[in-house]
Parts: C-alpha cells; sequence; structure tokens
C-alpha cells in the first residue's frame, strides 16, 4: 500500500468518526458528556487538518473548483 492511499484512508476514517461525533453531540442531554465529546470532535478535526496538510496532493482543475463552488451555492 502507497503513502497516498494510507493517507486517505486515515482522512475517510477520521471523516467519518467526525460525522459520528456530530450526530452523538446532537443526541446528547447531558452537558458535560456532550462538552467532552465535542472536546474529542475539536482533537480529532485538529488531527485531521495536520494530516491533510502532508498529505501527497493532487492538486485541482479550475473547473473542479468551480463546479464545487456552484454545489455550495
Amino acid at each position: 500500500m502507497d503513502e497516498k492511499t494510507m493517507v486517505n484512508d486515515i482522512l475517510n476514517d477520521v471523516k467519518m468518526l467526525l460525522n459520528n461525533y456530530q450526530k452523538v453531540i446532537t443526541e446528547t442531554e447531558n452537558i458535560q458528556l456532550r462538552q467532552a465529546i465535542q472536546q474529542i470532535r475539536n482533537n480529532n478535526e485538529s488531527f485531521q487538518y495536520e494530516i491533510f496538510k502532508v498529505a501527497p496532493a493532487n492538486n485541482a482543475t479550475q473547473q473542479e473548483i468551480k463546479d464545487v463552488k456552484n454545489e455550495l451555492l
């Protein structure tokens, strides 16, 4: 398995975890538990960003960037 595949796997796993944390946060009544899970989520977001910064890049074309912007607007 090459480095790019491993990094992408890690990023996808963390992304899945972040989605799960968000679901749990929205359904948690206990404020202390909610805050603890939010902190865990925040730490994972920071970890994901650090991995993303060192990941081998596939630069998007201008058309791909434009397409994503159009989808989000």
